[in-house]
């Protein structure tokens, strides 16, 4: 089969991926994480568009790791025949074990499926690891291959989710909506020091155009914003709207606000770090819903202090695995980058939300069982992610 092209994938929680499109297979949409064996237990409602299993085989466990409540809801939804073993640890060489007994194993963004813990699957005969997200960055694909373990993902889940969320983060950062909600609420209903700007008419940067850049640019277009982008491969279809790609220094240096829309690889980590904040224009708006490890986060902190940016929008963040998606309300801020993110009145974080709609859900836990049920009935997924 002849290689096609790599494309520039956006998303957050995934977000895309450089991909190749002749190993990693386009489906559709993804996330999630963290002690302990909650159940198990035979779950109804047959997924939408489902290959059968083999008659008279029994159905295969499935070990799914970091779930929560809302996890449960819509997998159970979706899951056929399947047995599934909820889990609310999160994956490690330590919990691995906890998968005796299963032939796959569902994992979300956060679990760690290194080479320590595909030694353990293979020793304990797990065939398949379903991933719950778009991004793989977390998988060691070259010892799944070694082990003959199968790798499989939900490639692009709802992109209208992750674009209007990030969006979301645009909006109330430009209007103070976090701080005019606290103030409103004390009786405080003053106006210094919530003036905003507006879209209509401001230059929007978009760095990655895949599925979810692609939404990210309609819905800013919408806005009168004039929206530059970059990406490898420009797409057709936004130019003709009206979209310019441009190289990114280019696009740093115009834009009034820069959405990140692209995968984690080698080539995009620290993006945007001291040198490219450098390039911004002074008081410019940053907003990530990809991958956290996009951004310097000590090099944004200095920026921030500087006055050099003007704003910051987070759903994800680099040291993320051990702080979200857990109520830690109760508990000391042990990370002290993410207490100084937080003193910074300019700057708003939500905890990996971006992907979470019901829309969005109900089509990551169809897919997801779609993979295993495909798997289970013919031993490759839908949706495989290969070594390279």
């Amino acid at each position: 089969m002849p290689v096609a092209r790599d494309r520039f994938e956006g998303g957050n929680a995934g977000s895309g991926a450089w991909r190749n499109r002749a190993t990693l297979a386009t489906a559709r949409r993804p996330r999630h994480p963290a002690a302990r064996l909650a159940g198990r237990g035979w779950l109804g409602a047959a997924g939408r568009g489902m290959i059968a299993p083999k008659p008279g085989k029994p159905p295969m466990e499935v070990a799914v790791f970091s779930t929560r409540s809302y996890d449960r809801r819509f997998l159970a939804q979706a899951a056929g025949p399947h047995h599934l073993v909820w889990l609310e640890a999160r994956l490690s060489a330590d919990t691995a074990p906890l998968a005796r007994g299963a032939g796959a194993v569902c994992a979300f963004v956060n679990d760690t499926v290194d080479a320590a813990v595909l030694e353990v699957f293979a020793g304990l005969g797990v065939r398949l690891v379903a991933l719950r997200s778009a991004g793989f960055n977390n998988v060691d694909l070259a010892a799944a291959q070694r082990h003959g373990i199968a790798v499989a993902r939900v490639p692009a889940y709802s992109p209208q989710a992750v674009a209007e969320h990030a969006v979301a983060l645009i909006l109330a950062l430009n209007r103070n909506i976090h701080r005019a909600y606290a103030r409103v609420r004390e009786g405080n209903f003053a106006l210094d020091g919530l003036l905003g700007f507006n879209l209509h008419g401001r230059v929007a940067g978009l760095v990655g155009t895949g599925q979810i850049g692609a939404a990210a640019a309609r819905i800013l277009l919408g806005f009168g914003c004039t929206v530059l982008a970059h990406d490898p491969f420009p797409d057709p279809a936004l130019q003709a709207q009206g979209v310019r790609y441009c190289p990114l220094p280019d696009l740093l240096a115009e834009a009034s606000i820069v959405s990140l829309h692209c995968p984690l690889t080698p080539a995009t980590h620290h993006l945007i770090d001291a040198a490219a904040l450098a390039r911004m224009r002074p008081g410019a708006m940053l907003v990530n819903t990809s991958r956290g490890a996009m951004i310097d986060t000590p090099a944004v902190i200095a920026a921030l202090k500087s006055g050099r940016l003007g704003h910051l929008g987070l759903d994800v963040y680099e040291e993320e695995a051990g702080l979200f998606f857990e109520d830690r309300s109760d508990s000391v801020m042990r990370d002290d980058v993410m207490a100084r993110l937080l003193t910074f009145p300019n700057v708003l974080v939500t905890g990996h939300q971006g992907f979470f709609t019901a829309e969005a859900m109900t089509a990551i836990a169809e897919t997801t069982m779609a993979n295993i049920t495909a798997f289970e009935a013919t031993g490759a997924p839908l949706h495989p992610v290969a070594a390279p």
